[in-house]
């Protein structure tokens, strides 16, 4: 199973959790799509759009279960970055964990990505 990443405030999670699935962000509807990172490009995505965000959460989601809607399609630096032109529904969530941060500030990931 392939893996990509929502990072999202844990408040706007909930509500998404309570209502089976989740539309994006504002940035995301203006957008057209929802915004997505592999784990490679967490660290970049965290740096550059959530730096004084707290309270946030790592969604994993299984890029089997999303079928033609995802796309990788080139943003920051000419990466390939997963969009999905759908709503993320609760059936392909894997897991959802805090992204913490540690004694100095800096954000620390779950374990599960190293693991």
């Amino acid at each position: 199973m392939s893996l990509i990443f929502k990072i999202c405030p844990r408040a706007e999670w909930e509500l998404a959790a309570k209502a089976g699935t989740y539309s994006g962000s504002a940035k995301d509807r203006a957008d057209g799509f929802l915004h997505f990172s592999t784990a490679e490009q967490l660290a970049g995505t965290l740096a550059r759009y959530y730096a004084d965000a707290n309270d946030l959460v790592l969604v994993a989601v299984n890029t089997n279960a999303l079928g033609a809607d995802l796309k990788f399609e080139p943003s920051r630096d000419g990466a390939l970055f997963p969009h999905l032109y759908a709503a993320l529904p609760a059936s392909t969530i894997v897991w959802v964990e805090a992204i913490k941060r540690d004694a100095a500030g800096e954000f620390v990931l779950p374990d599960r990505l190293t693991a």
